[in-house]
């Protein structure tokens, strides 16, 4: 049995422990489903160094303590009250976080990301990026910025920009969550596997076996058959098939093409389909500033050429957002006052100036 134990940062926020040849990141936070803070960031970040000059790790696995899920996110409330009370430690979470994303992307071991239950938002950037990225029937993958008035960081739109289609677009806008098949056919994960089988998983590498996207043991990994994927309620107008059913990718294909926030919000009110009515609603109710910045940024990160380019982006905007007043308002409705009454800075998407939009990604 592995045991856990603080980093050389001595933080308990975030432990390790040395399983054969594998070292592993618990990220342990379980009643705040993991979200990041700066503590366990840089406590990360510290370890991997350590071990990425270890011969004696051969991979690192990361996974979440408790039973809700790998992360939901950075601690965003800590982020707002850091920036009200006059601080820089807003800027200096994510600027600490995206490098921790870069380190993950860019690592000479394979890491393996334990993607069960909750994964959101910075739960995201330490685990879209791992050489095998194991999503579970129970797993719920999203990124909601645009619920807060922020937008898609840690470098998401690298991966939501390349999904088929628009659906990386569809995600991105309106904050859908996704399952573990759906996730997989994202790109945002390479299997569903049965979540009791990962311990065994674990064993197998930490006593010097292959790291695999896909375990090549069909006795683990999951297809999208009924009695496998569970029936999801998050999607109105969901025939059972998720975001891949062919109904549903031929509206979001139709609807989210093209540059122009508003211009798609209006597709998807005019459409026939109830999903995409259903669509245009949730979009309505976000930020109009975040859904704007949010396409431009998918649509930039088509070129990008590394994860590490769209985080340079990210730091840009993220630094920028930061100072108008949606984020703050956002994540009071949310989760301060917990009203969900946001009064954004802008009455509706036809009310955000493009130009508006472009300052936001320059210094």
């Amino acid at each position: 049995m592995a045991e856990f134990v603080p980093g050389s940062t001595g933080s308990e926020q975030v432990l390790f422990a040395r399983d054969g040849v594998l070292g592993r990141v618990l990220l342990n936070r379980p009643r705040a489903i993991n979200s990041l803070t700066r503590e366990m960031v840089v406590a990360t970040r510290a370890q991997l160094q350590e071990w990425v000059e270890d011969p004696g790790i051969a991979a690192v696995a990361i996974e979440g303590a408790g039973e809700k899920g790998l992360c939901a996110g950075g601690d965003i409330r800590a982020v707002r009250e850091a920036h009200l009370a006059g601080t820089s430690g807003g800027v200096d979470f994510w600027a600490d976080e995206y490098v921790l994303d870069a380190q993950i992307a860019e690592y000479d071991k394979p890491v393996v990301a334990v993607m069960d239950g909750i994964v959101m938002g910075g739960g995201l950037g330490v685990s879209m990026f791992a050489a095998a990225r194991w999503a579970t029937p129970r797993s719920k993958v999203a990124m909601p910025e645009t619920k807060i008035g922020f937008f898609p960081d840690v470098a998401a739109t690298y991966r939501l920009s390349r999904a088929p289609g628009e659906l990386g677009t569809h995600m991105a806008l309106t904050g859908t969550v996704v399952d573990g098949w759906d996730a997989v056919e994202l790109g945002l994960a390479d299997a569903v596997v049965d979540p009791d089988a990962v311990p065994g998983l674990l064993a197998d590498i930490a006593a010097g076996g292959p790291v695999e996207a896909a375990p090549s043991d069909r006795s683990v990994r999951l297809d999208a058959t009924p009695s496998h994927r569970p029936r999801r309620t998050w999607d109105p107008g969901d025939r059972g098939g998720g975001l891949t059913d062919p109904g549903t990718r031929a509206w979001i294909d139709e609807c989210y093409a093209g540059d122009d926030p508003a211009v798609i919000l209006e597709r998807l009110r005019s459409h026939p389909d109830p999903a995409a009515n259903a669509a245009a609603e949730e979009i309505s109710l976000r930020s109009p500033l975040s859904v704007a910045v949010t396409l431009e940024a998918l649509r930039r990160s088509r070129s990008a050429v590394s994860p590490r380019e769209v985080l340079a982006t990210d730091t840009v905007v993220s630094g920028n957002l930061l100072q108008r007043p949606d984020f703050v308002e956002g994540v009071r409705a949310l989760l301060v006052d917990k009203d969900h009454r946001p009064r954004w800075e802008h009455p509706d998407l036809a009310a955000v100036p493009r130009t508006e939009v472009l300052e936001l990604f320059t210094q």
